[in-house]
């Protein structure tokens, strides 16, 4: 089971370090790293996604955004390096049909039995429509600039980031990190607009899935759109392409005839990425091979929403159209990331799945709408 334990951050008071996954609660001397500990059990850490909640909203630093100020106002500058007149079809995202019927959900073998990954159950889904690609920065910037929508880590005024993305002036300007797992650092003005703060853009990534996004973020984006985010059971089933009982989208092998079919980590997590697969982080859009129903990246590249909330318990009755328990208090993601790596964090399987609080946002989470119809 997931077990909860009592963290310190690194005198960043709006985030709380949680959760670690593994059969026992493991000692906080083998989870906090020091400068002559480099080693976190990668057993009970993962990739430390799964830690990156905000627990309130501490107003230290007179930081927050000025809500009173107009999106069109406060943005204007960076709205001026967007481009003008995108085309519809660069704003709008294909819909492919996802076929209904009994599927499978979940997995007797669990790579990481913590985060309920099991039993495998039977569960019938109505056809519904889905992204053939994760939202991308363009698309979403279409959305803002059509309503002035500004995203909770705008208004938090940070946002978690890999450190090994970020500039080393960047790093030296932070003396806070997540204790679980160091190499997530809270970056002032990190957002959608600016991935790894101040200072950075997306005009050269327009194409990239959207980051930073919360899952506040992402349902109003689906709404707009006149879509939704889709529940676990809808986006597993999505995930497998018609395939059964397999790992990926793809089949039960990562590399097939040795080409990549997903922007994971190759490497030593998290020190060293030697971007085999071409991408250090995000790759545009549909930069793999699409699974049997027409669909990319449900693996790897960013970490997607979903609508239901987060239980690692599961029931093995028959169930029709299941949208996970009707309340709680983090909500389910899945996919996996560029980051994740099999001996960190082993969750680009369709079957496997993570979670964070509503308000959380990462320089690796992003998402992607369903609907009953074609949009």
């Amino acid at each position: 089971m997931l077990r909860c334990l009592t963290f310190t951050l690194i005198v960043f008071t709006k985030y709380t370090a949680l959760c670690v996954e593994g059969p026992d609660p493991v000692p906080p001397d083998l989870v906090v790293r020091t400068q002559s500990d480099d080693t976190v059990p990668s057993e009970s850490v993962g990739c430390g996604c799964q830690s990156l909640k905000r627990e309130s909203v501490v107003d230290t630093e007179g930081d927050r955004t000025d809500s009173s100020v107009k999106p069109a106002v406060k943005y204007s500058e960076i709205m001026n390096e967007m481009p003008s007149n995108p085309r519809d079809e660069d704003t709008k995202s294909q819909m492919v049909l996802i076929p209904g019927g009994e599927a499978l959900m979940g997995t007797d073998d669990p790579g990481i039995p913590p985060d309920g990954e099991g039993p495998q159950r039977a569960v019938y889904l109505d056809p519904f429509f889905m992204d053939v690609q994760e939202v991308s920065n363009l698309q979403f910037w279409a959305f803002v600039n059509a309503t002035g929508y500004v995203t909770e880590a705008e208004q938090y005024g940070d946002s978690f980031v890999f450190e090994g993305i970020l500039s080393e002036s960047v790093k030296s300007q932070i003396s806070q990190a997540v204790a679980a797992a160091p190499w997530w650092l809270p970056v002032k003005g990190a957002s959608w607009r600016n991935p790894e703060g101040r200072g950075s853009g997306i005009t050269e990534r327009l194409r990239h899935p959207v980051l930073h996004v919360s899952w506040k973020d992402a349902g109003a984006y689906c709404s707009w759109a006149l879509k939704r985010l889709p529940t676990e059971a809808e986006w597993e089933h999505a995930c497998r392409g018609g395939l059964k009982d397999r790992l990926f989208p793809w089949g039960n092998k990562l590399n097939p005839k040795e080409q990549h079919y997903a922007n994971l980590w190759q490497g030593d997590f998290p020190k060293y990425n030697s971007a085999e697969d071409g991408y250090a982080q995000t790759s545009p859009v549909m930069s793999f091979p699409a699974n049997g129903y027409g669909l990319y990246d449900m693996v790897g590249n960013a970490w997607e929403w979903t609508a239901d909330w987060w239980t690692v318990y599961h029931g093995t009755e028959r169930q029709q159209n299941p949208t996970g328990p009707s309340s709680g208090t983090e909500r389910v993601k899945k996919g996996g990331s560029y980051m994740c790596h099999k001996s960190y964090c082993y969750r680009y399987r369709c079957a496997a799945r993570s979670q964070n609080t509503p308000d959380s946002s990462a320089s690796n989470l992003g998402f992607r709408c369903v609907s009953a119809e074609p949009r």
